[in-house]
């Protein structure tokens, strides 16, 4: 359902007020205020994305309060309300920079109909400042945003291998972005006008692949009750993605193999082939040479996929991108719930960028939205919002130090020291704010430190 919009209805009236209120709880979240002054504090208090402001009002009027918030925040939209003897005000608010403008008596509807109106435009501005956020920051390609140097050289082969005909291999670990690589691909070439079909192969039961791979016909197997197209077909004059080929069982790889090499194939219960023209991706997360030495992948299908390698490197890799790709999903989430989110702060890009990411930008997409959506408006991402087990990171230690010590204080003191230093290093060494992320007292910090052996820099509180 997304975070309803927040209106301030401004009103000396309190029955005014009221009757405004129940006409638009149900859709919207409502401030109100009795005058303009206290109207101008909750404004810059809350985030506020549209204001239904009285005209006359006693002490500070409709206009000079319309003034004020435009000198604070000029693309916030107010709605004027007047009696019908003012409306040469509301026209005068107009000129000030208000959006509309309804008289009193009014009509719930015309109500309704004005905010959702002003509502539905501010989401298009939204959505426009987004995509052109994206184009000026992205620093990318095709929907891939990176400055990194392999990735720009990536961006050129790209090209290049969009124009012709060329089996391509991608891989690199889960969540680097192989699917967008491949669409990348698929958009830059001839075969754009065609249809783009992904197809998991990790993800689809074995005994099934043959029939979602190529099709089957009417009474090919039990269940087969009616004749089905499979994605092969559907992709044809376009683009097939396998993604995770490497989990394809042998016999399937030997039929790949021949699809490939004939631009055919045959449903399962037929023995009639079907002409195919597409283009076929591949993408896996393994090493395939490794597989192929252990006789767990063909390799003459190996051979066959690999014509154009291109490796994604892990985003762990990539630390140049990481402000983009963090302020990226800031416009995204806040663009898709509404929110206002202002931006990250050094102090949490430099955690960000002390963390190993082993699910790589699909694990930082994921962490940016449950941030944005749990934060509040106008706030800033900052040290207090990244996850304890972020900062900290200490699994790849706790295994190098389990083979290096022995007995179980050491490694524990290890592992708590590792612990303290990073946080220490994630809050430049701000130790009341180190003690309130690890959770314990200021006290109980510099007690431990000097337990296991830190020592703290003359003036660091």
């Amino acid at each position: 359902m997304g975070i309803k919009p927040t209106i301030l209805i401004v009103d000396d009236d309190p029955g005014a007020r009221q009757s405004l209120e129940v006409i638009l709880e149900d859709e919207y979240h409502i401030l109100s205020a009795g005058s303009g002054a206290e109207a101008l504090e909750i404004f810059q208090k809350e985030s506020v994305d549209l204001i239904l402001l009285d005209v006359n009002m006693p002490g500070m009027d409709g206009l000079e309060v319309l003034r004020r918030i435009k000198e604070l925040d000029e693309t916030v939209d107010v709605i004027m309300v007047s009696a019908l003897n003012l409306a040469r005000k509301a026209v005068d608010a107009i000129r000030l920079g208000a959006y509309d403008y309804i008289t009193k008596p009014y009509e719930p509807d015309d109500i309704l109909s004005t905010v959702n109106r002003a509502i539905s435009q501010q989401k298009l501005h939204r959505e426009l400042d987004f995509l052109r956020g994206e184009v000026e920051a992205s620093r990318g390609f095709d929907q891939i945003i990176s400055q990194n140097k392999s990735m720009l050289e990536i961006f050129e082969l790209i090209k290049k291998v969009a124009l012709t005909t060329t089996n391509v291999l991608i891989t690199g670990e889960s969540g680097t972005g192989k699917e967008l690589v491949a669409r990348a691909i698929h958009r830059q070439g001839s075969w754009r006008k065609g249809p783009f079909v992904a197809i998991n192969c990790a993800a689809i039961p074995s005994e099934l692949m043959e029939s979602e791979m190529f099709g089957h016909e009417k009474g090919a197997f039990t269940g087969a009750h009616t004749r089905t197209i499979g994605k092969f077909e559907h992709a044809n004059g376009g683009t097939l993605f396998l993604d995770e080929v490497s989990a394809l069982r042998s016999d399937l790889q030997a039929k790949l193999l021949r699809v490939l090499q004939e631009k055919e194939i045959e449903r399962v219960g037929s023995n009639k082939p079907i002409k195919v023209d597409i283009r076929v991706i591949s993408a896996t997360n393994i090493n395939l040479e490794e597989a192929v030495k252990k006789e767990k992948f063909r390799q003459d299908l190996y051979f066959r996929l690999n014509v154009v390698p291109i490796f994604i490197p892990p985003l762990r890799a990539r630390k140049e991108d990481m402000p983009l790709l963090v302020n990226h999903f800031i416009r995204k989430f806040n663009n898709l719930f509404h929110k206002n989110i202002l931006g990250v702060t050094e102090k949490a890009l430099d955690a960000l960028n002390q963390y190993h990411w082993p699910g790589n930008i699909r694990e930082l997409e994921n962490l940016i939205e449950r941030i944005v959506v749990l934060s509040s408006e106008g706030e800033w991402i900052d040290i207090k919002h990244i996850p304890l087990d972020i900062l900290m990171d200490a699994k790849q230690s706790i295994q190098e130090m389990t083979e290096k010590e022995k007995g179980f204080i050491r490694i524990r003191e290890a592992v708590e020291r590792r612990i303290i230093l990073n946080v220490l290093e994630a809050c430049q060494w701000n130790q009341t704010e180190t003690a309130r992320i690890l959770k314990i007292h200021r006290n109980t910090l510099l007690q431990k430190a000097k337990q296991l052996g830190i020592q703290f820099k003359k003036g660091e509180g």
